[in-house]
């Protein structure tokens, strides 16, 4: 494969090759669902969004869910009503029979709760300190919010209705950093369900990066993801040796057709992926 070839293909390239390695070196875990894991600790790997957006082409990704949750993260909701409205059924298996997941993402993003009783839009503030500070160490989102973590001897309905989240995050931490006039992100995620789980955190950060470049008036640079338990499902493995068995495409570009007054401003419509042509998707169950 040549240079060019490499560069054209970086995401299929890197998700392959670390896909491979979990089936070949991953340790077998047992996980809270009982499914079972090829598991790997520590991996990382990144993408230069000037070339291309990150969607896999060895098989293909479901964009709508990706773009409508995090639009939904945005709005600091928590209930999958939004969701559900836009044929995004992802968090349904969690949710209590109203549609309620507890102060999960979009609560800490947007609401996060100090002791005194007040709280904190950490996207906004993030927004204000790139503008103010942009050679700040401290561009920062967390979900890691350890006073409303799950007990885990209790369902995720039984949570919600104690007042914790359903499910702990899994991207607990993204780290902005502005250079050369362009914005760039790394993601912290403590655990990775490398099959279905990781190509949507990785297409979501690369969104989520595009928009606040495009509000903040920088062009996009690098996105970097860093996986702490990166795993497979033991289910999952014929999916992932028939993935490894496909050449990947050429990658597609993102366009954002408006420019909105805000962050908090963009919908669904404003987006538009060129030149996606991936190979045809790959089912695998959900493990719950």
């Amino acid at each position: 494969m040549t240079r060019q070839a490499i560069k054209l293909h970086t995401m299929d390239i890197s998700y392959l090759s670390i896909l491979k390695d979990i089936l070949e070196h991953g340790v077998i875990k047992s996980d809270r669902t009982g499914t079972g894991t090829r598991s790997l600790f520590g991996v990382s790997y990144r993408h230069d969004l000037s070339s291309s957006f990150p969607l896999l082409t060895t098989k293909k990704l479901h964009v709508r869910s990706i773009l409508h949750e995090l639009l939904w993260f945005l709005r600091g909701d928590t209930n999958i009503s939004y969701l559900n409205k836009n044929g995004v059924t992802i968090w349904d298996e969690w949710a209590t029979p109203n549609g309620e997941l507890g102060p999960i993402y979009g609560s800490q993003w947007r609401v996060w709760r100090n002791p005194d009783g007040t709280w904190t839009d950490q996207v906004q503030i993030l927004l204000n300190s790139l503008r103010m500070n942009p050679d700040s160490r401290r561009h920062i989102i967390s979900a890691w919010n350890v006073s409303f973590l799950p007990d885990e001897s209790k369902s995720p309905v039984q949570n919600v209705l104690d007042g914790r989240m359903s499910l702990p995050p899994c991207h607990i931490l993204y780290q902005f950093y502005i250079a050369n006039n362009k914005l760039s992100c790394m993601l912290t995620q403590r655990s990775g369900d490398w099959f279905l789980g990781i190509p949507y955190n990785f297409a979501s950060l690369a969104f989520l990066t595009h928009m606040i470049a495009q509000q903040l008036g920088l062009k996009p640079g690098e996105i970097v993801h860093s996986i702490g338990d990166a795993h497979l499902y033991l289910n999952h493995i014929n999916q992932a040796q028939l993935q490894l068995t496909r050449t990947p495409r050429p990658p597609p570009q993102l366009i954002i057709k408006r420019y909105p007054e805000t962050l908090f401003n963009y919908n669904f419509e404003d987006f538009e992926i060129t030149g996606y042509d991936p190979h045809p998707y790959i089912t695998a169950p959900i493990a719950v």
